[in-house]
């Protein structure tokens, strides 16, 4: 469903996927990391509460120089290769092997959304938050300056889990429906895939900033260690309100709409290269 090549088995696929989406995941940490570490200082770093996006990256350049902005990359190096191959290859599979069932058939009264884009983005989630809580533990812990602690790498599942949900299937609805209605903008070599993906990345980051900013607060420790709902009170009572929960949107928006914008383009191009070599022959 990420791309309109021909389609092999439902398993080959995956496997398929899992190579291309290697590349999606380092060219994503590469490329957006820095912006990601000033949205993270903005959410959850004492002393960066009510620093702009400017004054934040003026902030950390002064004091921390260019290694600043990569700070916790490695982690998210290494593991953003696996979890985010994972994420399309699962979705790819699962995808594929629904078709011809009943999750084929479209959702009623959605814009021709099947049921297997659900069940699809639902397995995906799944898997990315399992890879993924510990190293955003470590990555999050290392961008506001702290040490993380092994027996703690699964800080902040639930929540991870919850926002990746809502960004998943966001993310994959929104692609099908480009990928089913645009489809000369989807074949178009890199310019399409940019668009259609950054777009749908960004749109979905914004369902579920609400939630990513919790996520950086409980894993970073900010403040006490109290509820989701009471982290929602205190941040409407004391830090700004109902836009307060959308804190570090701008350099977020920003780290979304290049990042992943670049990082689909370039799965794409390796999709249509597996193609000419014959790969799902």
């Amino acid at each position: 469903m990420t791309h309109n090549e021909k389609r092999s088995h439902w398993l080959k696929e995956g496997l398929l996927t899992t190579g291309a989406g290697v590349l999606y995941g380092f060219t994503s940490v590469a490329v957006g990391h820095p912006l990601d570490t000033i949205k993270t200082k903005m959410q959850a770093q004492a002393g960066f509460e009510k620093s702009s996006m400017f004054s934040s990256l003026i902030k950390i350049a002064k004091t921390q120089g260019l290694p600043g902005f990569y700070r916790g990359c490695i982690p998210p190096l290494i593991g953003s290769g696996i979890f985010r191959s994972l994420q399309f290859s699962t979705f790819e599979s699962a995808y594929t092997y629904c078709q011809g069932t009943w999750a084929s058939e479209q959702i009623p009264f959605s814009p021709g959304t099947e049921y297997r884009v659900i069940v699809g983005s639902t397995i995906s989630a799944c898997t990315r938050a399992a890879i993924e809580t510990p190293l955003e533990y470590i990555k999050v812990r290392r961008q506001t300056g702290q040490d993380w602690q092994l027996r703690k790498a699964y800080t902040g599942f639930k929540v991870t889990l919850m926002r990746t949900w809502g960004l998943m299937t966001t993310f994959f609805i929104l692609v099908d429906y480009g990928r089913r209605n645009h489809a000369d903008l989807f074949s178009r070599p890199l310019l399409g895939p940019f668009l259609v993906a950054g777009c749908a990345s960004t749109t979905a980051w914004w369902v579920v900033w609400p939630i990513e900013n919790l996520k950086s607060q409980v894993q970073s420790g900010y403040g006490k260690e109290v509820s989701l709902f009471k982290r929602v009170q205190f941040v409407l009572k004391e830090r700004g309100g109902f836009f307060g929960l959308y804190r570090g949107i701008a350099p977020g928006t920003l780290r979304s709409l290049v990042a992943n914008g670049c990082s689909f383009a370039v799965m794409n191009f390796a999709q249509k290269k597996i193609t000419q070599m014959g790969w799902r022959d």
